[in-house]
C-alpha cells in the first residue's frame, strides 16, 4: 500500500478521496528535524508553506516517490533535483487564488480606513478618549476610483483585478512574463462581464499606482526597496500577501514613519515564523499570519485538486 504523509496537513475530503482510492494517509505532523529519518517510512509527502523538502531531505529518502504542494508556489521544495531523481512534484495553483485575491482586499478595504489600528486603540482609549479617536480616523478615502497596481499578473494576481475592477478601480497591470490583458468577470446571479486592465512597467507602476499589491515568486533581492518607496505617490498603500522579502521590511517601516507610504498590509514575512519587533509593532501595518489561502473553501479545493493529482500519478 502507497504511505503518504500529509505533513502540513489536508483537507478531510481529499484525506478520503486518497484512503477510498486504496493510499494509506498519515496526517501526523513530524517537525522538519525528524523528517530524514521518518519520511523514509513513506512513499509521498504532502506540504504546505512550513515544511521544506530540500535536497538532503530527498537524498536522504531513497523511496519517496511523489511531492505535493498544497497551494501555489514551490519556494519550499528543490523541485529540479527531485525531478532529477525521478520524483513527481506536483502543487495546487489555481486552488487558492480567490481566497488571496479578498484577504488582498479585505486589507485594501481595512488600510483606507485605519481600521488595524483603530481596533488597537479602541479597547484601550475607547472609554476616554472616543472623540479624538473619531477625529484621528476621520480621513479615510474610498477605492472607487483610484489606481491600484498588481505587480504579478498571474492567477491571483487576475483575481485581484477582477475584484478591483468591481469595486470601480483602475487597473495597473505588470508581469515578467507576457499576458493577455482581458478579463472575465463573474458577478452575482451569474452574470458574467468581459473586461481588460491596463499593462505597465513596473517603473510605471511604482510611480503612479494609488495602491500596489505583490504577487510574484520569490527572489533573491527586495523588489520593492527604499529607493522603489522613495518614488511612489506620497500615501501610497502597499499590500504583500506572496511572499516574504519582497519588500525591504525596514525601508518600509522607514517610508511608514515618514508619511510616505500611508500603511502596509503584511500576510509574509522575511524570516517567519518569527516577524521582526519593528514590523510587529508597526500601528500603520496589518498584520496577518500567512492565512492567504486559509479559507475553508480553498483548502477543500485543495485537497480535491492534490488528491487527484496524486491518485493520478500513482495509477497511471
Amino acid at each position: 500500500m502507497i504511505k503518504i504523509l500529509a505533513n502540513d496537513g489536508i483537507d478531510p475530503i481529499g484525506k478520503k478521496m486518497l484512503e477510498d482510492a486504496g493510499f494509506e494517509v498519515d496526517t501526523n505532523n513530524i517537525p522538519q528535524e525528524e523528517l530524514l529519518e521518518k519520511l523514509k517510512n513513506y512513499d509521498a509527502i504532502t506540504v504546505r508553506s512550513a515544511t521544506k523538502v530540500r535536497k538532503a531531505l530527498i537524498d536522504a529518502t531513497p523511496n519517496l516517490k511523489l511531492i505535493g504542494r498544497g497551494g501555489v508556489g514551490v519556494d519550499n521544495i528543490d523541485v529540479d533535483y527531485a525531478k532529477e531523481k525521478g520524483i513527481g512534484v506536483y502543487n495546487t495553483p489555481a486552488s487558492s487564488s480567490l481566497s488571496v485575491a479578498e484577504l488582498v482586499f479585505a486589507q485594501l478595504f481595512g488600510g483606507v480606513r485605519f481600521l488595524a489600528d483603530s481596533n488597537r486603540r479602541m479597547p484601550v482609549e475607547g472609554n476616554t478618549k472616543f472623540n479624538d479617536l473619531k477625529k484621528a480616523y476621520a480621513k479615510g478615502v474610498e477605492l472607487r476610483g483610484k489606481t491600484l497596481g498588481i505587480v504579478g499578473f498571474g492567477r491571483i494576481g487576475r483575481e485581484v483585478a477582477k475584484i478591483a475592477i468591481g469595486v470601480g478601480m483602475d487597473v495597473l497591470a505588470y508581469d515578467l512574463f507576457p499576458f493577455k490583458p482581458e478579463l472575465e468577470l463573474v458577478l452575482g446571479g451569474g452574470i458574467k462581464v468581459n473586461a481588460s486592465v491596463k499593462t505597465a512597467t513596473l517603473d510605471e507602476i511604482i510611480k503612479t499606482a494609488d495602491f500596489i499589491t505583490l504577487h510574484t515568486p520569490f527572489v533573491d533581492k527586495a523588489l520593492i526597496g527604499a529607493a522603489e518607496l522613495a518614488q511612489m505617490k506620497k500615501g501610497v498603500g502597499l499590500v504583500n500577501a506572496s511572499r516574504g522579502g519582497l519588500i525591504d521590511e525596514l525601508a518600509l517601516v522607514d517610508a511608514l514613519n515618514s508619511g510616505q507610504v500611508s500603511f502596509a498590509a503584511l500576510d509574509v514575512y522575511d524570516n517567519e515564523p518569527t516577524p521582526r519587533e519593528e514590523i510587529l509593532k508597526s500601528p500603520k501595518i496589518s498584520l496577518t499570519p500567512h492565512i492567504g489561502a486559509a479559507t475553508n473553501e480553498a483548502q477543500e479545493r485543495i485537497g480535491v485538486e492534490l488528491a487527484s493529482l496524486i491518485i493520478g500519478h500513482f495509477k497511471k
